[in-house]
């Protein structure tokens, strides 16, 4: 395993490997205004949400590691205190990536990027209206990490007005993560798009898992069984009782002969394939089902 010192290697190359590991990252894409009341915009995907009540989002203009320098977007935060984020999806992400250009100051990237500049109801910056949601916040708080190139600077933002296109929201009114199509930042070049790559993993709020420390040995050291398979089996609220095993496999002569013949491999293969269907119960029936 390599393991790095971040004092001992350039800044350059540790920046990298932090970009190359922690991903994806979510962009915000920041417009503002300098204190002429000139428009600005750029996408920092050091950026995520941090609160509810209050909403809070915090993103991070870094100091440019090569000379020392500070974005266009942090002097606008720190001199009018107010930005618009928008999200980004895969219709944007082409001229997302035209606007990070490091266009001199006073440059609209809004027309270099050819994005529409929407007023905003609350703040001065302009909203992107391409974008399928849009936060005008106000700027609580500026924290710089450090006075070197590199050094982050967290703007920590307080969401005053959330503007969502209609299109991409659900039965129910809510956003629907296959309709809204968000697209993150991963090391180097690469982006990823959410929506092909997606996948649910119920959370283990409502009931209290058995935890994988409760399987038994044999099924924890499966050779067939990963470690998601074990996650799975292990956030069941209990394991079925012998009846519901001895019903369940009299009701499957199929399954009931694959647990005679005493194959390990088949066993576990059979319960994996009801895991990957998201039907812990059912693979549990079959591992225990030597035991009725």
């Amino acid at each position: 395993m390599l393991t790095i010192d971040p004092k001992e290697i350039p800044v350059p190359k540790l920046h990298q490997y932090l970009l190359g590991a922690v991903g994806p990252r979510p962009i915000a894409f920041a417009s503002t205004i300098d204190a002429q009341g000139r428009p600005n915009l750029s996408p920092f995907s050091f950026f995520n949400v941090f609160g509810a009540n209050p909403p809070i989002l915090i993103f991070s203009p870094a100091r440019r590691g090569r000379d020392n320098t500070v974005k266009h977007t942090y002097n606008n935060s720190k001199a009018t205190g107010e930005v618009v984020i928008n999200v980004v999806n895969y219709d944007l992400v082409q001229q997302v990536s035209l606007s990070s250009t490091e266009y001199d100051e006073g440059v609209n990237e809004f027309v270099k990027a050819g994005l529409t500049m929407l007023e905003s109801e609350v703040v001065k910056p302009f909203r992107v209206k391409e974008s399928p949601v849009q936060f005008e916040c106000k700027i609580n708080e500026i924290v710089e990490t450090g006075s070197e190139g590199g050094a982050g600077n967290l703007v920590i933002c307080e969401v005053l007005k959330m503007h969502i296109r209609e299109d991409i929201l659900d039965e129910n009114g809510y956003i629907d993560q296959h309709k809204i199509d968000l697209v993150a930042r991963m090391g180097g070049n690469w982006y990823t798009r959410a929506t092909p790559g997606m996948f649910e993993v119920p959370k283990p709020l409502q009931t209290l898992g058995i935890g994988i420390d409760a399987i038994t040995d044999e099924v924890r050291n499966s050779k067939y069984l990963t470690g998601n398979d074990l996650g799975k089996l292990g956030n069941v609220e209990r394991l079925p009782t012998a009846r519901e095993v001895e019903e369940f496999m009299n009701g499957n002569s199929q399954l009931s002969e694959l647990v005679k013949e005493g194959n390990e491999q088949k066993v576990h293969s059979t319960a994996k394939e009801y895991l990957e269907k998201d039907d812990p119960a059912t693979a549990w029936k079959i591992l225990l089902a030597k035991n009725v």
